[in-house]
């Protein structure tokens, strides 16, 4: 915090910090009659919607105590946002203006007695904070007189015309608030200042190095120069560079080939060529590594050298009051070295980004590196400024020259040729280009047609996390087809799309990330990480299955209801384009692509102020399939992540996908074995592999002598199977193994006679038996072979629904086998291909002839993990055991979902991830971890000494679902228990369970609520499709609000719950902002609540407590009203069948 003085004498410490909407009531009170008469009139709300930079300055009590907001062009209508330019060089004298560089005053409020002292610290805060601003300037078409504090900071603009036009027109200069730094060469002398710094933000300088700065000033020479920046006289920084580079380890380790591998091309004729040579063999000379080397080879066309281009800061630091100058040294090191093009630097992983940086492009890994540090490169071109225009038909030669080597490069020329001739697309959709050029050089394009979905987008994407969508026009939103930019340009990036939104008259840039198995990718964008480092990622939005049939005109709009292909979607909005992101770039690597794992990594990728650069998946199959569940069938789901969620998440443009198993942990140089050889170095590990079915290891007796499973018990172990895995077994663990099963049958089996096996004991094997059964296999020829149970566990949640599968399974004359253990497979022999399998029972053996066997036993930690986890000396104790916040042993490793269990020392072995939503313990994993990455967080607090012996717990249910024999949709929503989710059914109240339908005709629906009358627990068991989207919603919501549920049940009005669920006043409780009214709802009451009970308290004796409790009832009924009145209304788009004030 800063300290101001009022005019008056009186001090405060304050803050300038960004605007936001909850700051509008305080600004709009401090407007005064002399901002109007400058600004003109202004909603405030808008102001700060649309305002490129909008800042407050407050006090340590949040009092507002000044605010302004600065636009890209000029206040009002006194010219066209896009012309503001040419206006001003034509009558101003103000030809230093660029859009670059100048930023103007919208408006300027404060506190009367602040005035003066306010509006300095917002102009040094704002000249600090934006780095290439040089001026603020103050061009209103309003002239009416001054505040005396505007007046004191801002200076008239020289006319250039008389008598020009009518308005105001002030510039503020950068200079008198913030300047740039004087840069010269270090000297001795700057030692004491330097390592003040030092001292203070590092630790690396040794006691047996106490002057190694000193010596690295003295020392210093043509190839090793240092410099200092400096403020007043005093050094506040501290930079060394040198042109000694080893470049061959950094193209080892990095993708250079876009900068030439950082070398100098130089081209000779022969004859030149063999003369140097011959003078090069006459002399002798001595060289080091680290000294700078030509390379000379020979091509067709004669000779050329390769010549190092490229010289690297290796030394620097900065006071943090003056870190957002940092970009002052990178011109003076540029001209210490003419003849080098590029600057690099390199950063160890964990550094955090600091301001310097972001003027750097960083350089992608090699798959092979040795260097475990992040590379940054700056061109020399790069200092150069970038204008943005609209495209001209004359740029087409150069954008052609400048995409030819990239994919989709076609679609883009085809678009621009749109623009050229018509302004539209084909489908009539107004089309926009623009061009980047630096000294008349075409360096980007960015293509853009009007968002012709906007309301589509609105409904499926929560776009109104970041803009407020009332105050954008419908014309105001654009789509971006294609973006490419040299990379030497890339910290423009922010600049161009800033410009881009100016110039087009647009505030909002949406771009789509289609998946990888959507035909009709079109948009080329070069590159990728240049766009989602200045966007936001949007969340997708739950959405509500609407029974349109019965809605009618009451239904949503068919924009909003059609289907489209599903995409991430990413935001680029006017007061975006200045807002900071904090690039990570530790190696995160999460094993495991399991609800846990998927749910952590979205936490993650949906931050918007943070950028992860290093996040790692490894999986069996790489990234989750594209496949759809009820496609493949096979195996239950948890209806955590269908294809469709998968494709609105931006995971494939934030994670990189290592597929393959792990096999290894080294701790000690912190890298994943993963089969196949490859090293996946990290910095931080997540352990999310879940629990897998693993293939079954027979037990070997000897059937010749009758054995039954009783006799096994005693002398039966645990044992991993080692053999080959036959070509006709399969293991189904997710949607990948199950299409090659499907694959497979569909080729080789579904029209022989052989016997299909299905071995296991959970719900899966019923609906693997389904799916085969869908496949056109006879019942027949599917044998379903059951493992004794687990004493107390069953698939079904209710022994209605078991019988009902076994009817239905009995019907389709499928063979069920119950208590087997597999004993034999090819009675010993070589397995593969698996003829024949044979098991122990209670009674006689059972032998089965078999065409394919599919395993769905021996659910646990697979053997790979399970050794990689106890060759690292990881603690395991049957799970991977982990502390309350997620650690093991090992800091730097994390783990969650079924893998784990708690330590002993919790007195918790009923509980463990596996008892949870994963997808809860995923994100709560992902918030536990992000306090060490996000600077805006503070560090969790060590829990007091009574705490840290707690487990937490979640709240979110676990689901089960998935299609039975006979046709049945199954879906089973019960919250979290030390039962898990297939275990013995709880006991509820009779009086509690609210039943409809019979399991055998196929329209079951059953709830159970608890004693508070939440729903806890539900059931559905049906012959038709369910609206699972909407079912969820149901859990743990009390009876009231499901339309008095309990008492019409009671009262036999309720005869179908699926119809009941079906109305359509149950769609207000799908929408997925009803948790938010409900919680809205709960406030409202409760502080209605507490001020009765203190009137009550307060006036106990009073006549008047019963009229006073009716005035507060009444009251709070018309807050409720109110609030739900606000809900529908500002949803109406989603839930049109509702009426509202004003619409009748």
């Amino acid at each position: 915090m800063r300290t101001i003085t009022s005019a008056s004498g009186q001090e405060e410490a304050v803050t300038v910090r960004r605007s936001e909407s909850a700051d509008a009531q305080g600004i709009d009170s401090l407007i005064s009659p002399s901002a109007l008469a400058v600004f003109g009139r202004v909603n405030v709300i808008h102001l700060l919607e649309k305002a490129n930079l909008a800042v407050t300055l407050a006090n340590d009590k949040e009092e507002i105590l000044a605010h302004a907001s600065f636009f890209d062009h000029p206040v009002g209508d006194l010219v066209e946002q896009n012309r503001w330019e040419p206006f001003l060089q034509k009558h101003f004298s103000s030809k230093k203006c660029t859009p670059l560089n100048t930023l103007f005053l919208h408006l300027f409020v404060a506190q009367p007695n602040f005035g003066t002292a306010s509006v300095k610290e917002i102009m040094r805060a704002v000249f600090n904070a934006v780095a290439e601003l040089e001026y603020i300037c103050l061009v209103s078409p309003n002239v009416g007189g001054l505040e005396p504090a505007l007046d004191e900071m801002f200076e008239p603009l020289q006319r250039l015309t008389d008598p020009g036009p009518q308005c105001l027109a002030l510039i503020c200069h950068r200079h008198e608030h913030y300047p740039r730094l004087h840069i010269r060469p270090a000297r001795v002398e700057d030692h004491d200042d330097i390592m003040r710094i030092f001292t203070e933000q590092t630790k690396i300088l040794s006691k047996r190095q106490p002057y190694f700065l000193a010596e690295l000033i003295e020392t210093q020479n043509e190839e090793n120069p240092t410099a200092v920046c400096e403020s007043d006289g005093v050094a506040v920084g501290f930079i060394s560079v040198t042109s000694e580079v080893d470049l061959k380890r950094l193209q080892d380790s990095f993708e250079l080939s876009e900068f030439d591998g950082l070398y100098k091309h130089i081209k000779h004729d022969e004859s030149a060529s063999q003369s140097e040579s011959t003078e090069e063999e006459n002399q002798t000379t001595q060289t080091s590594d680290s000294q700078q080397q030509e390379e000379t080879q020979s091509t067709e066309a004669g000779r050329f050298s390769e010549k190092p281009n490229a010289f690297c800061i290796q030394f620097f630091i900065i006071d943090k009051n003056y870190e957002t100058r940092s970009v002052d040294f990178i011109p003076y090191v540029f001209r210490l070295f003419p003849d080098l093009d590029f600057c690099i630097i390199t950063v160890p992983m964990l550094s955090p980004e600091f301001v310097l940086l972001q003027s750097f492009l960083r350089v992608p890994h090699r798959d092979t590196r040795s260097l475990h540090c992040e590379l940054y490169v700056l061109s020399r071109t790069g200092l150069r400024s970038v204008e943005v225009r609209p495209a001209v038909a004359t740029d087409r030669p150069s954008v052609s020259d400048l995409v030819k080597d990239l994919r989709l490069n076609e679609s883009l020329l085809q678009d621009l040729d749109c623009f050229y001739e018509t302004r539209r697309d084909p489908d009539g959709v107004p089309v926009q280009a623009f061009v980047a050029q630096v000294h008349s050089q075409v360096v980007g394009i960015l293509i853009m047609k009007d968002e012709q979905d906007i309301e589509y987008i609105r409904a499926h994407y929560n776009i109104e996390n970041f803009i407020y969508f009332s105050h954008h026009h419908y014309e105001e939103h654009a789509q971006i087809l294609h973006f490419v930019l040299k990379p030497s340009f890339q910290h423009f990036t922010k600049h161009l799309f800033k410009e881009v939104l100016r110039l087009a008259q647009k505030s909002c840039l949406y771009h789509r990330i289609y998946p990888s198995y959507h035909s009709q990718e079109n948009s080329c964008i070069h590159h990728l990480d240049f766009v989602l480092n200045c966007a936001v990622p949007v969340r997708p939005r739950r959405q509500i299955i609407y029974p349109l049939e019965e809605l009618g005109i009451n239904a949503p709009s068919t924009q909003i209801t059609e289907d489209q292909e599903p995409f991430a979607l990413s935001l680029i909005s006017r007061k975006l384009t200045m807002e900071p992101k904090v690039t990570i770039n530790a190696r995160i690597v999460v094993v495991g692509a399991s609800d846990t794992g998927l749910s952590f990594l979205e936490v993650l990728c949906f931050c918007p102020h943070l950028r992860f650069n290093n996040l790692t998946l490894i999986s069996t199959h790489g990234f989750p399939s594209d496949y759809n569940h009820e496609d493949i069938g096979f195996l239950s789901t948890s209806h955590a992540y269908s294809r469709r969620d998968l494709a609105q998440l931006p995971l494939r443009a934030c994670v990189s996908a290592v597929t393959g198993k792990m096999v290894g942990i080294n701790r000690k140089s912190k890298y994943v074995l993963v089969s196949g050889g490859k090293k996946v170095p990290y910095d931080h590990l997540i352990l999310c592999t879940g629990l897998q079915y693993q293939i079954p290891s027979p037990t070997g007796v000897d059937l010749s002598q009758p054995v039954t499973n009783s006799q096994l018990q005693a002398q039966s172990a645990h044992h991993t199977y080692s053999g080959p895995v036959p070509s006709n077994l399969f293991t189904l663990n997710d949607l990948c193994d199950c299409m090659a099963a499907r694959r497979w049958l569909c080729a080789n089996f579904v029209e022989l006679e052989d016997n299909a096996v299905v071995y296991g004991n959970s719900i899966d094997v019923f609906t693997t038996v389904e799916t085969l059964l869908s496949l056109g296999i006879q019942g027949y020829r599917i044998h379903l072979v059951l493992p004794p149970p687990k004493l107390g566990v069953s698939c079904f949640s209710d022994p209605v629904m078991e019988k009902a599968v076994a009817t239905a399974m009995e019907k389709a004359e499928v063979q069920v086998h119950n208590n087997c253990l597999l004993a034999r497979m090819n009675n010993g022999e070589h397995p593969d291909p698996l003829t024949s399998v044979s098991f122990t029972t209670d009674a006689e053996p059972l032998h089965l002839h078999c065409g394919v066997f599919i395993n769905l036993s021996n659910k646990g930690v697979d053997y790979n993990v399970f050794k990689s986890i106890n060759n690292s000396f990881l603690v395991f104790d049957s799970r991977l055991v982990i502390n309350a916040t997620f650690q093991t042993r090992d800091s730097a490793i994390y783990a969650a979902g079924p893998l784990t269990k708690f330590s002993r020392c919790y007195h918790a072995d009923e509980w463990s991830h596996a008892n949870f939503s994963s997808k809860e313990v995923g994100q709560d994993l992902a918030a536990t971890m992000l306090p060490l990455f996000d600077p805006t967080q503070e560090p969790a607090d060590e829990p007091p000494p009574e705490m840290d012996r707690l487990i937490p717990l979640y709240k979110q249910a676990k689901i089960q679902g998935g299609k039975l024999p006979g046709g049945y949709n199954y879906l089973h929503v019960t919250k979290p228990s030390t039962t898990s989710l297939t275990g013995a059914p709880a006991e509820h109240l009779q009086d509690r369970s609210v039943v409809t339908g019979r399991v055998e005709t196929g329209n079951y629906f059953c709830l159970h609520l608890d004693c508070y009358e939440l729903v806890e627990t539900l059931t559905c068991f049906s012959l038709k499709p369910l609206p699972v989207s909407n079912y969820l919603c149901l859990y743990g919501k009390h009876q009231q609000l499901l339309g008095q549920l309990l008492t019409r049940y009671q009262q036999g009005l309720i005869h179908d719950l699926y119809s009941f669920f079906r109305q359509s006043w149950c769609l207000a409780v799908y929408h997925d902002r009803f948790s938010d009214f409900e919680q809205e709802l709960q406030q409202i009451t409760s502080t209605t609540d507490d001020e009765s009970r203190q009137q009550v308290m307060e006036d106990a004796a009073d006549s008047n407590v019963l009229l006073q409790g009716r005035f507060k009832d009444a009251e709070s009924r018309a807050s409720l009203r109110s609030s739900a009145v606000k809900y529908l209304s500002y949803n109406r788009n989603l839930l049109p069948m509702f009426a509202y004030p004003g619409q009748l």
